[in-house]
């Protein structure tokens, strides 16, 4: 299994995630849902209307935070962002309610990953793994 494929496995176990950024100097965190892995990269997405999408833009350092049971990943990187339309077409395969809404209101869908990206998954009082994805 690869190290994006385990990050990938305890976010789809986690189900909901938080997304963290900074706005200037103030951390900013979220619940995130989506993702998906294609070709060995974890990609996420978001409105680019979203003040999450602008942070990202302004300041590209990130974290992501996941608890399973007793355990927690940490995801951090620097999101790069994508325009793909062929990764748009399989964001409208896994979530088209979603999609429909967007283009019912004529909002963009922004897809970015996280370059030079380093993870660990910890008990509340021990590693248990870490490494770079």
């Amino acid at each position: 299994m690869s190290n994006a494929e385990k990050v990938c496995q305890f976010l789809d176990k986690a189900e909901t995630f938080y997304f963290l950024t900074t706005d200037g100097d103030q951390p900013k965190g979220r619940p995130f849902g989506f993702h998906m892995l294609v070709d060995d990269k974890l990609y996420f997405g978001c409105g680019t209307f979203k003040n999450v999408f602008k942070q990202l833009t302004a300041n590209p350092k990130a974290e992501v935070l996941a608890v399973v049971g007793g355990e927690f990943l940490r995801y951090d990187g620097t999101a790069k962002i994508v325009q793909d339309a062929a990764l748009l077409l399989k964001v409208r395969e896994i979530m088209p309610d979603i999609m429909a809404l967007y283009d019912k209101n004529g909002w963009e869908m922004g897809l970015f990953y996280l370059e030079n990206g380093h993870a660990e998954i910890r008990g509340m009082m021990d590693l248990k793994e870490e490494f770079d994805v």
